[in-house]
């Protein structure tokens, strides 16, 4: 059973960990299109999960994270940010939570050893699932942008030939035919 020690740790401290993130984001040469998002979008996003990590583990169903995850993909696709670098950042999520739960865990305590390692095994299950789903979001959304993209480009073509066409006609001619 989880225990709720460290999950209480990482809500507490929330705030500074998205915000640590963010850092880390902005500094990241991987990461470079991140210019597109504000910090400040980037801060909550991050920051809600952080907040709600006990609920997100423990009663947020796959569900759940593919809305969310799927929200965020379609998002970055309209912030012109590349589907590397939406992922690198997930990962960097992950790795700025780990990175965390080492600091602040006690070395050679096996009740914390096998709490982190029960909360790990369900970050990666949460984050996979999480990738997984704003990779589709990503997709979707690009999808969707080329096939916009077509149209307008292809309705675009259809009107230049109509004004093209209706330029040509001489003046009295009769278009009731």
């Amino acid at each position: 059973m989880l225990t709720h020690k460290l999950i209480h740790l990482i809500q507490y401290h929330s705030e500074n960990l998205a915000a640590s993130l963010v850092r880390q984001v902005q500094m990241s040469d991987r990461a470079g299109s991140y210019r597109n998002v504000s910090p400040e979008e980037l801060k909550q996003r991050v920051f809600e999960i952080y907040r709600h990590v006990g609920e997100w583990l423990l009663n947020k169903s796959e569900t759940d994270i593919e809305q969310r995850y799927l929200a965020i993909g379609a998002r970055r696709v309209e912030q012109n940010v590349p589907l590397s670098e939406l992922v690198w950042v997930i990962v960097l999520t992950k790795r700025n939570l780990w990175m965390y739960m080492d600091d602040v865990s006690v070395p050679g305590r096996a009740v914390d050893v096998a709490e982190k390692q029960e909360i790990q095994i369900r970050l990666d299950q949460f984050f996979d699932e999480a990738i997984h789903a704003a990779v589709a979001g990503y997709e979707a959304a690009a999808q969707e942008r080329v096939v916009a993209s077509s149209r307008r480009q292809r309705d675009s073509g259809a009107k230049g030939r109509i004004v093209s066409n209706l330029s040509s006609l001489q003046p009295g001619t009769d278009l009731s035919n």
